[in-house]
């Protein structure tokens, strides 16, 4: 059995036909997936869709690219989200230095808040980090690993493999993983213990 680690089911494209993508992904071999949110507009759609099928799970939480549009990112509404049991994760989460939508304190504090609620909650954390690894590593030093910690769309190589694995995160391959020029992404794949391996779409974004 396949899990998809990372989805985007109520996104455009696959919102309005959202059964028909599940039904197609489950005849081919895919169990379970999580539906990521971004942002907390799309909480409560990404709620009802795990609510609705038992095969679909929930992350709760706000990209970089949306940090400075959550302010309050500590508030009851992202609290009780996190409680619904549905919800396994929080994310997705982390530093994006590539576009800096947001300023790079305000996405460091965003970061950090959520990797505080994760470790509050017992939830796994995933991380969308892009050109930020110093800074990535460096905030999960000071604020704890959690026990279930996902580097999501991996495109880091070896050397980066290396330090999320001795860090006690997993690491997730998209499609990407396949393209000639991903050498370095291969490498990195290889060197991961199989049990440490996530497989991801990133609907309807990757390959």
């Amino acid at each position: 059995m396949l899990v998809d680690s990372h989805s985007h089911l109520n996104y455009p494209g696959l919102a309005d036909r959202q059964t028909e993508v599940l039904n197609s992904a489950r005849e081919r071999g895919v169990g379970a997936f999580l539906n990521i949110s971004t942002r907390q507009s799309e909480w409560d759609a990404i709620l009802a869709t795990a609510e609705e099928h038992d095969d679909v799970w929930a992350s709760i939480g706000v990209h970089p690219h949306e940090a400075d549009a959550h302010p309050d990112l500590g508030s009851a509404a992202l609290v009780d989200a996190a409680s619904h049991p549905r919800v396994i994760g929080i994310g997705e989460c982390g530093l994006d230095y590539h576009y800096d939508h947001s300023p790079r304190d305000v996405q460091r504090e965003a970061f950090a808040a959520q990797i505080g609620l994760a470790h509050e909650h017992g939830l796994a954390l995933v991380i969308h980090t892009r050109e930020a690894w110093d800074d990535t590593f460096d905030i999960l030093a000071a604020e704890g690993v959690p026990e279930r910690t996902v580097f999501h769309c991996f495109t880091g190589g070896p050397t980066e493999a290396r330090r999320g694995l001795d860090a006690g995160a997993s690491l997730s391959f998209s499609g990407i993983v396949t393209f000639k020029t991903a050498g370095d992404i291969r490498e990195a794949a290889a060197l991961a213990p199989l049990d440490r391996i996530l497989v991801e779409t990133d609907a309807p974004y990757l390959t």
